[in-house]
């Protein structure tokens, strides 16, 4: 019950800090206006994801203190986190070069990979292997992409909070089920620090998340899906397919733009989702309707791989196929000017 308020209080803290940044933002002028590239067409705040960076970063200890979270698990979290968050705040406050960058999401990855001692064995078609030294540079390349894709895909209001949201609960319900506790408190607690900040940013949104606040999300749901590969190796392609919207869209249009030869670095608003919020001239349809995979198709898939009722790589396809259809469908990646 005690932890049960505990998550109460984390909620309350993230929505009352969003409040406090939201204010600050106005003050300073830190507005996000619209431009070409722009999926919004209001002057906005930004720099909302601080809120979840901060009640995250301050929760975790007391779940540590409580005995919740083991000390290393909590400092896997910490130091990677505050480290891409801290450059991504730099990053909206003034432009900070895209190799720095990137060496910066790098390093973040490699800490991660200490702390959590490599990749886990992966169920790969019902066999568990271990990957070796291969499985630990992709598990980085992994990290890297996750944080910087889901960059680009906080473009429309609400979007990456309820991917965040939607991911870590259906996560909780499936670990609850498979009598896993230990696993259930940092989703936990990160769904409740974004959802404190989801009812500033929900359609139509009185504040951005930021750099800060996305580059946060996207490595710290990596390293919540490559901890629980250690628990049970099939649990690691559960959260990838719970992440499949985000993963497809931005692979997609990644490999689209690059093969056409674009600046993958440069502004664009190409993804699949700012397409179609284009077409229905509204973000919350689109947003929505991401929710919905996610807990229509993509959760039941995910327990189904979770109680190995299907393998892991065998229900990330199955997941997979109609996101890629959709992808093509709503031209993710296809030249703007065709839109």
């Amino acid at each position: 019950m005690v932890m049960f308020w505990m998550l109460i209080l984390v909620f309350f803290s993230a929505l009352f800090a969003t409040w406090l940044l939201r204010k600050y933002a106005l003050a300073a002028n830190l507005i996000d206006k619209p431009n070409s590239r722009s999926s919004h067409t209001i002057p906005t705040p930004r720099g909302g994801g601080v809120a979840i960076v901060v009640t995250f970063l301050i929760a975790l200890p007391f779940f540590g203190f409580f005995g919740l979270l083991s000390w290393g698990w909590v400092w896997s979290l910490l130091l990677p986190g505050s480290g891409i968050a801290i450059l991504g705040f730099l990053d909206d406050h003034g432009h900070i070069a895209a190799r720095w960058r990137l060496l910066g999401h790098f390093a973040s990855a490699v800490v991660t990979l200490f702390f959590l001692q490599g990749l886990a064995p992966l169920n790969i078609f019902g066999r568990v292997i271990d990957f070796g030294v291969l499985g630990n540079i992709f598990a980085v390349f992994y990290l890297v992409w996750l944080l910087n894709l889901y960059n680009f895909m906080d473009g429309i209001d609400g979007l990456a909070s309820i991917e965040a949201i939607s991911a870590c609960l259906g996560m909780c319900l499936i670990y609850w089920v498979l009598g896993l506790p230990d696993l259930i408190w940092p989703a936990a607690i990160l769904a409740m620090c974004v959802s404190g900040f989801l009812f500033w940013n929900f359609p139509p949104a009185k504040i951005f998340m930021g750099d800060a606040g996305s580059g946060f999300l996207g490595i710290t749901l990596g390293i919540l899906s490559l901890h629980s590969a250690w628990v049970a190796p099939q649990l690691f392609c559960a959260w990838v397919i719970v992440l499949g919207v985000f993963i497809n869209d931005a692979t997609f249009t990644l490999i689209r733009r690059l093969l056409r030869g674009d600046k993958i670095y440069e502004a664009h608003r190409s993804h699949g989702y700012q397409y179609a919020s284009r077409r229905y001239g509204n973000h919350l349809p689109v947003t929505m309707a991401v929710f919905g995979i996610n807990v229509l198709w993509l959760l039941p898939l995910a327990f189904m791989v979770a109680t190995l009722r299907i393998s892991g790589f065998a229900g990330v396809l199955i997941a997979y196929i109609p996101l890629l259809l959709l992808a093509i469908k709503f031209k993710s990646g296809a030249l703007e000017h065709s839109d």
